[in-house]
C-alpha cells in the first residue's frame, strides 16, 4: 500500500482493536465474516471499488454510500468498521479492496486470539501448507483457477474435517480465493505470518535434512528471538535434499548453512578455474 492507504488502514485497524476489546469472540468472528463478504463484493464490482475510493468524494459521502447499500444487510459493527475504512484516503481502488480483506482477516484472527486458539490456528495453517506443497497433485488441484471454487472448497473441507479448527478452515477458504492477489500457497504463507504478527511474533522458516528435536527447536527460537528483539515462531520444513545443516529465513533475511549450499559453492568455484 502507498502512504495514504496505509494511514487509512491504520485508523480502521485501531478502530477494530477497540471493538475487539469489548466483544465476545463469536461476535467478532461474525463481524469478520460480514467484512469479508463485503470484500468479496468489492472484488466482483470494480465500479463500486472506484466509487468508494473516489478522491473527488468526501469521506462522509463515501461512508454514506456504503451505509445506504449495506445497512440492514450486515451487522452494525461491521458497517461501522467499514465506514471507518472507506472514509479514509485510498491511493487506488485495488488498495481499498486489499484493506477490506486485511481488516476482515485481522478481525477473524482477533476472534481466535480472544478465544485462546490463535497459536493453534497458526500451526494448523502452516501444517496444511506443508501438506499442499508436499503433494504436487494436491497443489495443482487447489491452485487451478479453472477448477470451480466450490469444488476446491469441498476438497479442503474433506481434508481438514476433524483435523483443524473452524477458523483455520475459513482462512484456508480465503487463501483459495486468492487473498491479496496471491497464489494459494502464497496466501497461506501470508496468513501464517499475520497470525504470528497478531501475537507479536515473527516467523522463521527453517529447512533441515532431518527434524530438529524439541530442545533444538527451542534453542534456535531463543537465539533468533535475541537477534530480532521479539518472539520468533519456528516453522520447520524437512527436505533431505539439503543433506545437512540448517537454512533459516526470517522476512527478507536468509541464513543458509546447509551442506547443499556449501557443495554448490564449491562446484561453482571449481567451474571457474
Amino acid at each position: 500500500m502507498q502512504a495514504a492507504s496505509r494511514e487509512s488502514y491504520k485508523v480502521a485497524a485501531e478502530h477494530l482493536d477497540t471493538y475487539v476489546r469489548g466483544a465476545e469472540p463469536s461476535a467478532v468472528a461474525s463481524t469478520a465474516d460480514d467484512i469479508l463478504s463485503v470484500a468479496a463484493l468489492l472484488r466482483r464490482e470494480p465500479r463500486l471499488r472506484r466509487a468508494l475510493s473516489d478522491p473527488a468524494r468526501s469521506g462522509a459521502d463515501r461512508a454514506g454510500l456504503l451505509g445506504g447499500m449495506l445497512r440492514g444487510k450486515i451487522s452494525a459493527e461491521a458497517l461501522d468498521l467499514l465506514a471507518s475504512l472507506v472514509s479514509g484516503r485510498w491511493s487506488a481502488p485495488s488498495e481499498l479492496l486489499d484493506g477490506t480483506e486485511r481488516l476482515g482477516i485481522e478481525a477473524l484472527l482477533a476472534s481466535a486470539d480472544s478465544s485462546g486458539e490463535l497459536g493453534e490456528v497458526e500451526d494448523e495453517l502452516f501444517r496444511f501448507g506443508q501438506v499442499v506443497t508436499g503433494s504436487p497433485e494436491l497443489s495443482r488441484a487447489l491452485s487451478d483457477p479453472a477448477t470451480p471454487a466450490e469444488q476446491r472448497g469441498t476438497l479442503v473441507d474433506q481434508l481438514l474435517a476433524g483435523k483443524a479448527r473452524p477458523i483455520t478452515g475459513y482462512l484456508v477458504g480465503v487463501a483459495l480465493a486468492g487473498f491479496g492477489g496471491r497464489s494459494f500457497t502464497g496466501a497461506l504463507t501470508r496468513l501464517v505470518e499475520l497470525a504470528a504478527e497478531r501475537q507479536d511474533r515473527q516467523v522463521a522458516y527453517v529447512t533441515v535434512a532431518a527434524p530438529l528435536s524439541d530442545s533444538e527447536e527451542r534453542r534456535l527460537g531463543a537465539r533468533l528471538s535475541e537477534m530480532y528483539g521479539r518472539e520468533v515462531s519456528v516453522k520447520q520444513t524437512v527436505n533431505p535434499e539439503v543433506l545437512g545443516g540448517v537454512s533459516v529465513r526470517v522476512g527478507s533475511d536468509l541464513y543458509d548453512g546447509t551442506v547443499l549450499r556449501r557443495l554448490n559453492e564449491t562446484r561453482n568455484a571449481l567451474a571457474k578455474r
